[in-house]
């Protein structure tokens, strides 16, 4: 019945509860006048005129505070608050009314009684429908899934109520490190403590546990993690805050844990000072700027209001997203930033020269490369023409313009390569310490990181993938790590360092300790509610498979190739003093490199990688 009812068409629900306060108006009406007359009331003569003005008096008034625009099951305090003034105003006319027509036989007492029995019928037969709409919806929650908010605050407290709107969920109760909260309830619903968790899914069911903590450290949030990440639910994080306003929270508006939590540490924190250095009011160009670490370069530097932002990208489909994304949240925030997208690519010089010379860009982020390691192994012409002499077409053009600044986008691989695309970025960066050492007019600078998660590519999202299509979860190694960082801490990183660049700068971050992938894989098996399938628990639910190491894959990645890395004014960021070429010893390598590159000369590629890139090792099965 509730469903037919809900998938009534909107006039025909207004007119409904129209027809049920023309009744309750006439119920009230009769009340009042037996509670005043003290007898069951019969009307007759002008007491006919009270019950037919209660309905035409009352109705407009109604439409006038919009009671019939409201959601009954998303009405809450706010709509009895409304509900209430306009029956207060109804009862100010109804009064007027009758005290200027003076019927007989009508008490004057009448226009304050009658409203009073009015707002109570009114309140009630909402408060009713709201509960008997929703019924339905906690019956099939209750099939769906049985959820523990974990978070007894307010950002809980609003979750539970949008929930109980929903029909995905039947919400159980709250748990709570805060003593003085434990064994109170919470809008109806108990709150539990941490130890109560085990129990609670043994005699309830529970097979969800949402975190609603958004004000916890990221140390609290992983202590947390860690002691639920062996129990059979599956743990997700807070909805966004509109989703909660509209109260139509589902499973679909339910996120997946945080990047930064199964990156386990705190991200590292910005330095604004140096974040606004030479972006403010200026023109500005970013490369690859609709990839993942482009964009959210972009991002991060329109919101401190440059003059010009140039998006520089080859890919339409990249380009055009990022500039609409972009456009909204200037509007929105706004932001007298002037978007540029300019469809090219850096292999492409008289295309950069003119964009350069047209634009005169102060500062340049260089993002635009070819990053996935076996890709490029596969492709190696291609990935030195795009990262090796992108990178320099980029720097010259950039150069002849008098640009202030270039930060080039470079990566852990780069440190004693196994790869073609670790050691194209090693010389990519060697480039730029040549032109550093010759032209110190603009400021050359290299950011380098390690892997980012989220990015197109990276493991994380690879990982949900295989989750979400039941597995197997894939590790090339049982022994592999990598350092981890998230695409905003990146972009921070390069904004940060890039300021502080003198020439020739190759920037580093402090990133701790570098994260084993099979204990990554496991933790999100774990915090999805499942087990993980192997020798010591076959009947699992998820397999890890061991698929070896791919062509030019490390075990360890490393960040610095020399020692003694130079502390920066940023405590996370150190600066690395790395050898390089002179540019009159570079150029012949780079000139023998570019034909072999053009003509796809793989031997010749490595050979010359290995003669200048130090510690270099072309894949075995060369």
């Amino acid at each position: 019945m509730q469903n037919k009812v809900l998938g009534w068409s909107r006039p025909l629900k207004q007119a409904a509860v129209m027809a049920l306060d023309v009744f309750l108006a006439l119920l009230a009406t009769w009340l009042a006048f037996t509670l005043r007359l003290d007898a069951l009331h019969r009307p007759s003569g002008t007491q006919w005129w009270v019950y037919g003005l209660a309905p035409v008096l009352a109705l407009p008034v109604f439409l006038r505070f919009g009671l019939y625009r409201a959601i009954f099951r998303y009405s809450g305090q706010a709509a009895l608050y409304t509900t209430g003034k306009a029956v207060g105003c109804y009862a100010i006319v109804l009064t007027a009314v009758l005290l200027w027509a003076r019927w007989i036989g009508v008490p004057r007492t009448l226009g304050v009684l009658q409203p009073l029995i009015f707002l109570f019928l009114v309140g009630s037969s909402r408060a009713l429908a709201r509960v008997w709409l929703i019924e339905e919806g906690h019956t099939s929650a209750r099939q769906s899934g049985r959820l523990l908010i974990y978070g007894a605050g307010t950002a809980g407290a609003q979750t539970a109520l949008a929930l109980r709107l929903s029909n995905q969920y039947a919400v159980l109760g709250f748990i709570d490190d805060d003593t003085d909260k434990v064994g109170r309830s919470v809008n109806g619903l108990g709150v539990y403590a941490p130890s109560d968790i085990n129990r609670l899914i043994a005699s309830q069911g529970v097979t969800d546990i949402l975190l609603a903590m958004p004000s916890a450290s990221r140390e609290r949030r992983n202590a947390i993690l860690e002691s639920l990440r062996y129990l059979p639910v599956h743990v997700r994080t807070l909805p966004g805050l509109s989703d909660l306003a509209s109260g139509k929270v589902t499973v679909q508006d339910f996120h997946e844990l945080d990047i930064e939590d199964l990156l386990g540490r705190e991200p590292v924190s910005p330095r604004p000072d140096l974040l606004a250095r030479d972006l403010a009011g200026q023109t500005v160009l970013v490369s690859g700027a609709g990839g993942s670490i482009g964009s959210e370069l972009t991002r991060q530097i329109v919101l401190q209001q440059p003059s010009q932002l140039l998006l520089l990208d080859h890919s339409e489909f990249n380009l055009y997203a990022i500039h609409q994304e972009l456009q909204s949240l200037c509007q929105a925030k706004a932001l007298a930033v002037q978007l540029v997208p300019l469809l090219a690519s850096v292999t492409n010089p008289p295309r950069l020269q003119a964009i350069c010379q047209q634009y005169r860009p102060v500062t340049v982020y260089h993002a635009a490369a070819y990053k996935h390691v076996p890709m490029v192994e596969d492709n190696p012409g291609e990935g030195i023409l795009n990262n090796v002499f992108g990178t320099l077409n980029l720097a010259q053009a950039a150069q002849a313009s008098g640009a202030r600044r270039f930060v080039l986008i470079s990566t852990d691989k780069a440190v004693r390569p196994t790869n073609v695309m670790g050691a194209s970025k090693r010389m990519a960066e060697m480039v730029l310490q040549a032109l550093a050492a010759q032209h110190p007019t603009t400021c050359f600078a290299m950011v380098r990181f390690g892997n980012v998660l989220g990015s197109s590519g990276s493991v994380v999202p690879l990982f949900r993938k295989q989750l979400a299509a039941g597995g197997p979860l894939t590790v090339t190694h049982a022994e592999v790590t990598r350092y981890f960082m998230t695409i905003p801490e990146a972009a921070q990183l390069v904004l940060q360092a890039g300021a502080m660049g003198q020439g020739g700068d190759v920037f580093l971050l402090d990133m701790g300790e570098p994260v084993k992938i099979m204990h990554l894989a496991r933790r999100m098996i774990e915090l999805s509610g499942l087990r993980v399938r192997d020798a010591a628990a076959p009947d699992g639910d998820i397999a890890i498979e061991v698929t070896g190491l791919r062509p030019g894959e490390k075990l360890y990645e490393e960040l610095l190739i020399g020692d003694h890395p130079e502390p920066t004014a940023h405590p996370r960021i150190m600066k690395a003093h790395e050898d390089f070429l002179r540019w009159d010893s570079l150029q012949p390598h780079l000139q023998a490199l570019q034909q072999a590159a053009r003509q796809d000369d793989v031997l010749h590629i490595k050979t010359i990688l290995q003669m200048c890139v130090h510690g270099y090792q072309a894949s075995s099965r060369d």
